[in-house]
């Protein structure tokens, strides 16, 4: 894919790195002269221009680009970044970074997000990961589709530990699509038993959260989760 990169710090250069070494195009926009540093990812393309200018990006080509990544350590930038990559250019994929939590909340398709991605939410979602045992973790939320990458860990309570996954009623808009088990991760088959401490992997809308919650945990956690809140 060709994918450009609004800001060449240190997080655009790292992603840009990333994407460059799994076999894509990568272009980094940088509107500050001293952040040039070309030797730092020398595969990538690099434009100095103001990614915020409509001039500067349809100079840069955007309008050939798969995905638009918005990378800066500014929240404003990076909505106006993301709104011209969907209106001007029709991105198919944006993704941008959100710096400050509170400023979350903008982070939408209204202002052409596709993918928000929070470091303290990613964090926060990790350390919860890592600690908790019988409840329901979101890891991401995909803005287009309003769909969550969610985490349950099962305990050994769980209503259909030991048995096959074809036994599960999952609800409709969700759908298991990973287990985590020890160093291994396996791809679900209607007859692959579920164990206690296995981590199951669910892409799901926020509206069956709950659903899947109490089919996998039972119908009592949804309760408490609701006075855990």
């Amino acid at each position: 894919m060709r994918i450009a990169i609004a800001g060449a710090g240190n997080v655009g250069r790292s992603i840009a790195q990333e994407l460059i070494d799994n076999g894509h195009q990568v272009m980094l926009i940088e509107r500050q002269p001293k952040m040039l540093r070309p030797d730092r990812v020398p595969a990538a393309d690099w434009v100095l221009a103001d990614a915020c200018e409509l001039a500067s990006l349809e100079e840069a080509n955007l309008a050939g680009c798969e995905v638009v990544v918005a990378a800066t350590g500014d929240d404003k930038v990076n909505l106006v970044v993301s709104l011209l990559a969907k209106t001007e250019f029709a991105v198919p994929r944006v993704v941008a970074r959100v710096n400050r939590a509170e400023n979350e909340w903008l982070f939408t398709e209204q202002w052409g997000v596709d993918v928000a991605v929070s470091k303290p939410r990613v964090m926060a979602a990790l350390v919860e990961e890592a600690v908790t045992v019988g409840d329901l973790v979101r890891l991401m939320t995909f803005r287009q589709g309003e769909a969550n990458l969610v985490e349950i860990t099962l305990p050994p309570t769980a209503p259909y530990v030991g048995q096959p996954i074809h036994t599960v009623p999952i609800p409709r808009d969700a759908a298991l699509v990973a287990i985590l088990r020890g160093k291994r991760v396996l791809v679900p088959s209607p007859d692959d038993p579920i164990e206690a401490g296995d981590e199951l992997i669910f892409v799901c809308t926020a509206a069956v959260e709950d659903e899947v919650r109490a089919v996998i945990l039972g119908p009592g956690s949804v309760e408490r989760n609701r006075e855990r809140a």
